[in-house]
Formats: structure tokens, C-alpha cells, sequence
């Protein structure tokens, strides 16, 4: 039976919880490189589970430049079976203002300098992205956000701009016509990387401002966004420690994220060498050593 494991990925800032007293600092490496910085490894309510900085601690990896396989390659690596994102994002409506979360159901890749797949070479596969996110794991940090009594919405497209720099007012009112909700540089090709790997995910997004389209924010601004940003973390640190506790009751056993290499996989097998095999083995060893 697996044994269900929960990461977090998000600031370096939501792990600095008086509660997780038991921590290991975890150096990992994987055949994509190294991951963006050391992994937490935490026991909070008999529970195991996993931090990982998404932009270093400190926050010095751009969007861009983020190692998104070796991150995913390196949780995998530790059984995580779960994967919640956390991030900060602009607000493409009237009704979801600074302070308001978001759970993400569906994403617009808008980023085109990333690598965005595990199976780039010999190895050739093709994963639904139909529905990005796990239901069961969505369900888990609804009710995690509810016990906070946050401010929420269920379900939203979140666009996945390539940055660092923000939007241009065309832009933002480009995506705002698509009926988008929200707007990051992040997610993307991380939701795709976790489902490659067969890892349920879940966003909750933390609207930190307007984006250019609203006239009071024409001018996003850093400081302005760290303020915001600052006083969503104290809400998404007690989310966190719900989650943890009740993310196990929502899992979904017929979840096709659980199993989606089966029908994914195209290359014949006397096309995979070994090299490749062994370079897949954390990612989808399940699968290629069957």
C-alpha cells in the first residue's frame, strides 16, 4: 500500500512554523541538476512532509531559471504522492481582490523558455493535461482554507506569464478577455512535470494585486506586492498545517494522475535505451521496468 506523502511547494517563509520543531534539511541531487535549494523534511502530527523553497531561500532563482524537473525529480525521489503549490499571483477581476486565495483548476501556458516535459529524449510521452489539478487534493485545501475562515475562490484559470517582468496593459487586458482569473510565472511547467511523474497537484494562489488593468495598480510594484505577499503568508502557514492533518482523508484511489504513464508512453521499447531508462528511473521507473 502507498504510503501518501505531502509537499509544499512556495516561499521559503512558509516553513518558519514554531510547530515543526523536528526538521532535517535534505541535499538532494537528481539527472536534471539539483534541485532550488535544500528540501525541509518535517514531523508535524505524526505526519511526514516536505518544503521546498521554489525560488531558493531568500529568493534568488528567477521564474525563468527555476529547475523544475530537478525540483519534481527530488520530491519524487522522497515518495511524495502530493504536491500543493503555493504562490503569488495578480488578480484578472473585480471580485477577487488583494488577500483573496485561489484554488486553481485550470492553467493558459503562456511561458516559452522552459523545458517543460521529463521525456525530451529517446523516451516519448504524452500525459492528459485535460484537468490539471487533483479534485481530491483540491477538496483537501478548501476545507483547509475554510477552518481559517480565508477569503476563497473555488476553481480559476490561472495564465502562466513567462516574466520576470510584469505584464504589459495590453496584456493583462488580453487575459482578462479570455476570462482568466489570475496571473503568475510559476506554475507552468510544474503542474505538467508533477503529472509526468504521477504526483497529484493542487494551486492555491495568493492574489497580492490588481495587475496593470486596474487603474489603482497601473504601477505593479515589488514593495507593495512583499507587503500583501507578507500578510497572505500568515494565513497560508495555519492552511498549511490543516492541510497536513486532513489531506489524507481526500485522496482519490481512481485519481488519473495515479497511473497516467500507463496509456502515456508511445516509444517502442527496443527504442529505450538504458541510459534513458536509468535517466527516468525516479520519474517513471514504474512503468519502463515493468
Amino acid at each position: 500500500m502507498t504510503r501518501n506523502k505531502l509537499a509544499i511547494i512556495g516561499g521559503s517563509g512558509l516553513y518558519d512554523v514554531e510547530e515543526f520543531t523536528d526538521r532535517e534539511l535534505m541535499d538532494l541531487s537528481t539527472p536534471w541538476g539539483k534541485p532550488s535549494d535544500q528540501i525541509l523534511k518535517t514531523i508535524y502530527k505524526n505526519k511526514e512532509v516536505y518544503f521546498l523553497p521554489r525560488h531558493g531561500k531568500g529568493h534568488f532563482i528567477s521564474p525563468s531559471n527555476i529547475n523544475f524537473r530537478a525540483n519534481i525529480d527530488a520530491l519524487k525521489q522522497l515518495g511524495v504522492t502530493d504536491i500543493v503549490s503555493v504562490s503569488a499571483v495578480g488578480s484578472l477581476k473585480e471580485d477577487l481582490p488583494p488577500g483573496k486565495f485561489v484554488i486553481v483548476d485550470q492553467f493558459i501556458d503562456r511561458t516559452f523558455s522552459r523545458v517543460k516535459t521529463f521525456f525530451d529524449d529517446e523516451i516519448v510521452a504524452h500525459v492528459s493535461m485535460a484537468h490539471p489539478t487533483s479534485n481530491g487534493l483540491m477538496n483537501a485545501c478548501e476545507e483547509a482554507i475554510k477552518n481559517e475562515q480565508i477569503q476563497y475562490q473555488r476553481n480559476g484559470t490561472y495564465v502562466v506569464m513567462e516574466g520576470p517582468q510584469f505584464s504589459t496593459l495590453a496584456e493583462s487586458n488580453l487575459y482578462r478577455s479570455w476570462k482568466a482569473d489570475v496571473i503568475g510565472m510559476t506554475n507552468m511547467p510544474e503542474a505538467k512535470l508533477a503529472r509526468e511523474a504521477e504526483i497529484r497537484y493542487a494551486s492555491v494562489s495568493m492574489v497580492t494585486d490588481y495587475d496593470c488593468w486596474h487603474p489603482d495598480h497601473e504601477n505593479v510594484d515589488v514593495q507593495k506586492v512583499v507587503k500583501v505577499l507578507l500578510s497572505n503568508a500568515a494565513k497560508a502557514k495555519n492552511m498549511i498545517k490543516n492541510l497536513i492533518e486532513n489531506f489524507e482523508n481526500h485522496i482519490d484511489p481512481n485519481d488519473p494522475t495515479n497511473n497516467c504513464l500507463d496509456v502515456a508512453i508511445i516509444t517502442s521499447p527496443e527504442k529505450r535505451t538504458k541510459k534513458t531508462i536509468e535517466k527516468l528511473k525516479t520519474v517513471a521507473g514504474r512503468v519502463l521496468n515493468q
